[in-house]
C-alpha cells in the first residue's frame, strides 16, 4: 500500500499539492488499515488526510538542501529499472 508514497522534497519541478496529498492518503490508508473507511469513520479519515497534507506540505516547505534538485524523469527511469531487475519485465 506504501509504495505509493514517493520522496517528494529536492525535485525538479518541486512536487505540488496534489502529490502531496496523495502521499497523505497513502499514509492514512496504512495506519489505519482502511483503504475506504466506512461512514463512521469517513471524518475522522478525511481529517487526518487534511491534516498530514497540511504537515507534509509545512516539512517540504521548511527543508533545506545544498544538493542539486532531483530530475523527475531521470528518477523516474531509475526507479522503473528497479522495479524491472526486483520484479522482472
Amino acid at each position: 500500500m506504501c509504495r505509493s508514497i514517493k520522496t517528494l522534497f529536492n525535485l525538479e519541478p518541486p512536487a505540488n499539492d496534489d502529490e502531496i496529498r496523495a502521499a497523505a492518503l497513502q499514509f492514512v490508508r496504512k495506519i489505519s488499515g482502511f483503504r475506504k473507511p466506512s461512514a463512521a469513520n469517513q471524518e475522522a479519515f478525511d481529517k487526518s488526510v487534511e491534516k498530514i497534507t497540511r504537515a507534509a506540505a509545512e516539512v517540504l516547505g521548511s527543508l533545506v538542501t545544498n544538493a542539486p534538485a532531483k530530475n523527475r524523469d531521470i528518477e523516474a527511469t531509475k526507479a522503473h529499472a528497479r522495479a524491472v531487475r526486483r520484479f522482472g519485465a
